[in-house]
C-alpha cells in the first residue's frame, strides 16, 4: 500500500552491545502519511552547556554514536541522537516516493523545533552532512558549531581541488545498486566499508531496525536521492546552503577517517570554503572506514569533546 507504514518491533532492539539508552520518541508530520513517530536518544539533560546532535546517514541508526554519547554527557553537554524516518526506530514508509531530501530535512526541522534545540553543535556523517547542513543553512542563528566527518555537501559546481571525478567508481555503483535492488544486505555494508569487521553482535544491531526488505525502503531510497549532477533534485537546495556556508563563521571542525575513498576529498573542500574552519582544530582519525564512529569512537569523542571544550 501506497500510504502504509512499519513500525520495527521492539524486541527486536533488546540486548543491543553497549546500548543502555533508554528510548525517546516524538511525532513529526508526514504529510499524506500523517503523523510518523521519530526515535530519539536524549542524554546529558537540563543545565548543559549546548546540544550535541549527531546525525547518521544509511544504512546506519543511532547504534552508530553510542560510543560518543556518554562523553559528551560527561563533558557537560546535552546529547541528542535521532534516527532519520525510515531508518532505526522511527516508522518507516513503505513506498520510497515517501522519501525526499527535502522530506528529511523537513522532518529534521520539526525535530529540532519540537525540542527547541539551541546552541547546537552538529555532529554529520554520511547523509547526516547533506541533511544537517541543509538545517543549518536554514535556521543558523540556533547552532554554535559543526563537526563534519565522512560526509559532503554536493553542488555539481565546477569541482574544486581533489573533487574532480566525483561521484566516480564508488558512488556511483553504490547509486545504482540501489535504485535497482528491492533488498540491501545492511550490515553487510557496513562491514564492507570498515577496516576491521565489526563483531557478530555489533552486526546484528545494524540488521535490528530491518526485519525484512519491506522495512529497508528508506535505505534504498536514500541513496538514489545524491545529487550527482547538476540536473538532479537538491542541487538548487545544497547551492543555497553553501550560499550560507561560506559566510559561516562559527568553528567548523573536520575529523574525517583515513580510510574513506568515497568522501576524502570533502574534507579539503570544506576547510578552505566554510570560514569557521579557520576556527576549529582539524584531525585525521586513523585505522577507520566509512563509519568512522563504529571503528574509532573513542577516538572521534575524544576530538569532540576538545572541540566542545574550546566552545567554552
Amino acid at each position: 500500500m501506497v500510504n502504509e507504514v512499519l513500525r520495527t518491533p521492539d524486541a527486536r532492539f533488546a540486548g543491543l552491545p553497549d546500548f543502555p539508552f533508554a528510548p525517546q520518541y516524538l511525532s513529526v508530520d508526514g504529510g499524506a502519511l500523517g503523523a510518523l513517530r521519530m526515535h530519539y536518544l536524549d542524554e546529558g539533560g537540563a543545565g548543559a552547556a549546548g546540544t550535541v546532535l549527531m546525525l547518521h546517514g544509511e544504512p546506519s541508526w543511532s547504534f552508530l554514536y553510542r560510543k560518543l554519547i556518554g562523553p559528551v554527557a560527561a563533558a557537560g553537554w546535552r546529547a541528542v541522537a535521532p534516527d532519520h524516518v525510515g531508518f532505526g526506530r522511527s516508522d518507516k514508509p513503505v513506498d520510497r516516493a515517501a522519501y525526499s531530501q527535502d522530506g528529511f530535512v523537513c522532518w529534521m526541522r520539526d525535530f529540532v523545533a519540537q525540542l527547541d534545540l539551541r546552541r547546537i553543535v552538529l555532529v554529520c556523517q554520511d547523509w547526516g552532512g547533506p541533511i544537517g547542513l541543509r538545517l543549518l543553512s536554514e535556521m543558523p542563528d540556533r547552532f554554535a558549531g559543526v563537526l563534519a566527518t565522512n560526509t559532503l555537501l554536493p553542488n555539481a559546481e565546477p569541482p574544486p581541488r581533489g573533487v574532480a571525478d566525483w561521484p566516480g567508481p564508488i558512488v556511483t555503483p553504490w547509486i545504482e545498486l540501489c535504485r535497482t535492488s528491492d533488498d540491501l544486505a545492511v550490515s553487510e555494508i557496513i562491514a564492507a566499508t570498515c577496516v576491521t569487521r565489526p563483531s557478530p553482535a555489533v552486526l546484528a544491531a545494524y540488521d535490528a531496525p530491518f526485519p525484512d526488505a519491506r522495512h529497508k525502503a528508506a535505505a534504498l531510497a536514500i541513496t538514489t536521492l545524491i545529487p550527482a549532477d547538476a540536473d538532479a533534485p537538491g542541487i538548487a537546495e545544497n547551492r543555497a546552503a553553501w550560499d550560507v556556508l561560506e559566510r559561516f563563521d562559527r568553528p567548523f571542525a573536520t575529523a574525517f577517517s583515513d580510510a574513506d575513498p568515497a568522501t576524502a576529498a570533502w574534507e579539503d573542500v570544506f576547510r578552505r570554503r566554510v570560514p569557521g574552519a579557520a576556527k576549529a582544530p582539524h584531525v585525521r582519525i586513523e585505522g577507520a572506514g566509512h563509519f568512522v564512529q563504529e571503528e574509532q569512537g573513542e577516538a572521534l569523542a575524544a576530538a569532540l569533546v576538545g572541540f566542545l571544550r574550546g566552545l567554552g
